[in-house]
């Protein structure tokens, strides 16, 4: 079921529960107000009543003739209220419970006129006046008595149905509360981690089942993107190592100079003076062209390595070796530069488990900045150490270049950040950052304008990639 659905259905049911509980109300209400009515009535009744009755108690005691004209008055005023709020008293107290009224109103006015006919005041008389009163009183305070107890019953009963209607209501809006926030909040934090993932350069998918709402089309396309940034990052990966080569062939043409130079100059003394040479010495000319032949090859090999497309394979490593190893290839760059290369490498050091072709290339991209960075007469220092727990490798690349701004330091990473005037992509450290966070591991940088740039790079000893082995 989609969210927005999910929302409405929780909303209907809230308004559907508040519409009972107002239906209670309302009608818990109606019929208090309906039984108040009747009260204020009976209130007016019970004083015509007492009238008579005092007026009853004139005509025995004191032989007051007018009390039975007022009595008789007093009940057709009486008998009048009852017929006008016939429609209000009956539809609270019943047809009986009115009836029995009337009927006591009558036998009381019966008796009264009868008295007044013959103007008796015997003790019969009398107990028959008095006792059909008492009946008429005793029924009218039985009434409202009864009614009095309803009303505290529907009060009491209203309040227990009232609690119990908003502790449901709270109940039901927990529940959906936490089912619906639990749909949307669920998807969400996927979502930041894979985002989150991502930007350290993870490129992991959401695994668990797609939901059903809205959230569905959006962890496709995530999943979607994610698969398409790890393709891209190794084409990315590629193309800056092409664009370093770039940089690399102008130092590395230098150097294959000098060997072709030394094979064309052996090959024209070797010609010129072949007839006067011994055979020992023509064995020591050829065997100098091999060697010449061996460090061009060896040149070439590197500059393939570093550039030839390979799969991930990440294996037991000397990271000692693999800088010493990148250090060769720009080694021309630096001399082309005059910049001065201090090694101070750990011995001790454990090999670490990464894919030597992806870590190189951070190598060689720190150098080749390094280089940039610096004018002539540079120094580069490489070091690198084990952490006190032994669980890190640290690698550090500091140079004396011109430094960083503090106000690009924390965008250097950044794709597409680049704070070279002219033909920088802005892509080197991203990847390096990529590559390395790839390798559980961290790199993190310290500038000092004017002084230089200073790259740690901390690898993990036992880190193994997802999928290999």
């Amino acid at each position: 079921m989609r969210i927005e659905r999910k929302i409405i259905l929780s909303n209907t049911i809230y308004l559907v529960l508040i519409l009972i509980i107002g239906g209670f109300a309302v009608q818990s209400l109606n019929s208090v107000s309906g039984k108040q009515r009747f009260l204020e009535i009976a209130d007016d009744l019970n004083t015509s009543f007492l009238t008579m009755r005092l007026a009853e108690k004139n005509y025995f005691l004191f032989n007051d003739n007018q009390a039975l004209t007022d009595m008789q008055s007093n009940i057709a005023q009486t008998r009048d209220i009852m017929d006008s709020v016939r429609g209000d008293i009956i539809p609270v107290i019943g047809e009986q419970s009115y009836n029995d009224l009337r009927n006591g109103l009558n036998d009381y006015a019966a008796a009264i006129d009868e008295a007044a006919a013959s103007h008796a005041r015997d003790q019969q008389t009398a107990a028959d006046i008095r006792g059909k009163g008492r009946t008429l009183e005793n029924t009218s305070n039985h009434i409202i008595q009864l009614e009095r107890s309803r009303i505290s019953d529907i009060i009491t009963r209203s309040k227990w149905l009232l609690f119990s209607s908003f502790f449901a209501v709270l109940v039901a809006a927990l529940i959906a509360s936490r089912s619906v926030t639990k749909k949307i909040l669920g998807p969400i934090k996927q979502i930041e981690r894979l985002a989150r993932s991502i930007s350290a350069g993870n490129f992991k998918k959401i695994e668990t089942a797609r939901p059903k709402d809205e959230f569905g089309p959006v962890i496709d396309a995530i999943n979607s993107m994610s698969e398409e940034l790890e393709e891209r990052e190794e084409e990315l990966i590629q193309s800056k190592k092409l664009a370093s080569i770039g940089v690399l062939v102008a130092g590395v043409a230098h150097e294959l100079n000098n060997p072709v130079n030394n094979i064309s100059m052996i090959a024209q003394t070797y010609d010129e003076m072949y007839v006067k040479l011994s055979e020992e010495q023509r064995i020591e000319f050829m065997r100098k062209i091999d060697q010449e032949s061996e460090r061009i090859k060896g040149i070439v090999n590197n500059l393939l390595d570093f550039a030839r497309p390979k799969e991930p394979k990440p294996r037991r490593i000397d990271v000692n070796a693999l800088l010493t190893k990148a250090l060769v290839l720009v080694q021309n760059t630096l001399n082309v530069s005059s910049i001065e290369t201090n090694l101070d490498l750990d011995d001790g050091l454990p090999d670490i488990f990464i894919d030597d072709n992806q870590v190189q290339q951070v190598f060689v991209n720190l150098f080749l900045n390094a280089a940039q960075a610096m004018a002539p007469g540079g120094r580069l220092f490489v070091s690198t150490r084990l952490q006190p727990d032994g669980k890190m490798v640290d690698i550090i690349i500091r140079d004396t270049g011109k430094g960083i701004q503090p106000e690009y330091l924390p965008h250097i990473f950044d794709p597409f950040f680049s704070t070279k005037e002219a033909g920088g992509t802005g892509l080197g450290l991203s990847v390096s950052y990529s590559i390395i966070k790839n390798h559980g591991g961290n790199i993190r940088a310290e500038s000092r304008p004017g002084i230089g740039t200073t790259f740690t790079i901390q690898m993990p000893v036992n880190h193994i990639e997802k999928g290999s082995t």
